[in-house]
């Protein structure tokens, strides 16, 4: 009970490997339900999707009575993109706790990601019903859509607006939605300043961020040219789609994930934890400088192998997996040294609509990739940086990767998915282009965009805030 305890205690301050060993020791020591619950929630927030599934295996449904306890796996279980199973959970945990806030919000969330939106909006304003300062729901209802003159928040969330003021999470979460609405409304003017408002306590951060990232960049055009080892690891499973974020990569995985031969990994962080594991650097982040410069001395053929074997559950019998995390562009060329038969498509979108659609965009609080989007002039240079690598690494090795335009794809369906198949070495099949019918569950900003047919309404979105984003035109025109 004392190891179980101390456990609990290092999750609380974010001691996750820790917090593993301890649990891991009760469990020794008497093996319990509640202890797998527990654990199954440190794997997940590693992103280590088969520990945490293993977990789950021996903490079900029916063996678990606390709310607490059966949320506690249903977040798990949506955290790795495994929502229809955690619906027991939430529904159990509810049955226990109807009237909880947080356990509305989290089973909506997962509703929402399953396209369940019904069922989402239910619970968010249930959450709310019974927190009326519950900012995360208020947000996420905002997120829905479905606002009109009739029927909108706006009232709500500008009372809310004025309480959370001193909170900056807070600030961020009532300022999108603020902006979400009024864009709804055509209220372009009002939303752009509620964003420039919401995000205002965070620009140093994106700032850091930035910095941080041009050092990563440097690192990677130092090494663009250096030989190594070839890694002798042969799968052709892995076809990785990257890009900026809001530049269409979730449509393309829609697309590809619709074919018989290829499963959906989602956002897989596993390349990075790879690389990480492999070159075994000290400091606390994944992905940064030092890692990077290491990775490109170390075994390839390990990184590569490694990747293989903490992904291949996720095929589940298909020939292919989709990874589409956009910020794997940073290891563009660590994949095609560690897996040389991997496929790799970049997004490109229109700048403009990029960066707009970044600032936009609340991205998650907690990840340190999305830190740069709370400046427009961040997000700007961030992706000229962006533009500059990808056309570096497209010039030098030009088989390694397709850059596939959004607007091409939006424009010319049928054309770009028979070129983008191709590339991927898969036969034409009619169905990946009906991206609506794809039932996956998606855990992404375009949630509700992609369960649409394949359409060009979000093509130069950005010139609703066109007299506001003057500086940044002219940053992204230098390029």
């Amino acid at each position: 009970m004392r190891s179980f305890l101390l456990g609990m205690l290092h999750i609380e301050i974010g001691q996750v490997e820790k917090a593993i060993a301890l649990l891991n020791k009760s469990n020794d020591i008497e093996p319990r339900p509640i202890t797998f619950a527990y654990l199954a929630k440190c794997h997940a927030l590693k992103g280590d999707m088969p520990q945490a599934l293993n977990c789950v295996a021996s903490a079900p449904v029916d063996e678990l009575n606390r709310a607490l306890d059966l949320d506690t796996v249903g977040v798990s279980l949506s955290r790795v993109g495994l929502h229809e199973k955690a619906v027991g959970y939430f529904t159990k945990a509810l049955d226990i706790a109807p009237s909880n806030p947080q356990f509305n919000y989290n089973f909506a969330v997962s509703a929402k990601f399953a396209g369940n939106f019904k069922v989402a909006r239910e619970h968010f304003e249930r959450a709310i019903k019974h927190a009326p300062d519950f900012y995360q729901a208020h947000f996420a209802l905002s997120d829905l859509g479905g606002i009109n003159e009739a029927s909108n928040h706006l009232k709500q969330l500008s009372q809310l607006e004025e309480k959370v003021q001193a909170q900056p999470e807070g600030r961020l979460h009532i300022g999108h939605a603020l902006a979400k609405e009024h864009e709804a409304l055509g209220q372009f003017d009002k939303a752009f300043e509620a964003l420039v408002h919401a995000k205002l306590p965070h620009k140093q951060r994106s700032v850091n961020t930035l910095s941080d990232y041009q050092s990563i960049f440097k690192h990677l055009y130092q090494n663009l040219t250096i030989t190594s080892a070839k890694s002798e690891e042969t799968s052709n499973a892995p076809i990785f789609v990257v890009g900026m974020p809001r530049s269409g990569t979730t449509l393309v995985e829609r697309i590809l994930s619709h074919h018989s031969e290829v499963a959906s990994g989602g956002e897989l962080q596993d390349f990075g934890v790879a690389v990480k594991e492999v070159t075994q650097t000290s400091s606390q982040l994944v992905l940064d400088a030092p890692t990077i410069e290491k990775a490109y001395h170390c075994d390839m053929t390990a990184i590569g192998a490694r990747y293989i074997e903490r992904t291949g559950f996720l095929r589940q019998g298909a020939t292919h997996l989709v990874d589409k995390l956009p910020f794997n562009f940073f290891y563009i060329d660590l994949i095609r040294r560690a897996l040389p038969n991997a496929k790799i498509v970049c997004l490109m979108r229109d700048p403009m609509d990029t960066c707009v659609g970044n600032f936009r965009q609340l991205f998650s609080i907690n990840s340190p990739y999305y830190a740069y989007a709370y400046d427009l002039e961040v997000i700007g240079q961030f992706y000229l940086a962006f533009d500059k690598w990808i056309s570096t690494f497209a010039q030098a090795h030009p088989d390694s990767i397709r850059v596939q335009s959004y607007e091409a794809l939006a424009h010319c369906p049928e054309k770009e998915v028979k070129d983008l198949l191709d590339f991927c070495g898969l036969p034409w099949e009619s169905q990946c282009i009906q991206v609506e019918n794809n039932n996956l569950p998606v855990s992404t900003a375009s949630k509700v965009q992609v369960r649409e047919p394949i359409n060009t309404k979000s093509i130069g979105r950005w010139r609703h805030y066109e007299k506001q984003t003057a500086t940044l035109q002219g940053l992204l025109a230098t390029r």
